[in-house]
């Protein structure tokens, strides 16, 4: 969610993005960040690090949170996201 609101944030059209983002949030169910998903961000950026292919600190988070859940990532960055083992990966764009 802070990617979603970061991009109304920086908008032009914040109210009108405000209202698109609460329609498109209604369906779905938002889980915590929790304790098991800071372990596994924590082995994601040492991993990355040690291997010289870090990515950004949100794509770690997102990453670490998807994997704390055992969900498939739906993202249009598979490059970055690619470099994490035993992420599940879905482009929905190609």
């Amino acid at each position: 969610m802070a990617e979603l609101e970061y991009g109304v944030a920086k908008s032009q059209q914040q109210e009108k993005n405000r209202t698109a983002l609460l329609q498109f949030l209604l369906p779905l169910e938002i889980v915590d960040f929790n304790p098991t998903a800071a372990t596994i961000y924590g082995s994601i950026r040492s991993d990355l690090e040690t291997r010289g292919i870090i990515i950004g600190a949100m794509d770690m988070l997102i990453a670490a949170h998807a994997l704390s859940l055992g969900v498939i990532l739906v993202t249009n960055n598979l490059r970055e996201f690619s470099r994490i083992p035993a992420l599940l990966l879905e482009n929905w764009v190609d």
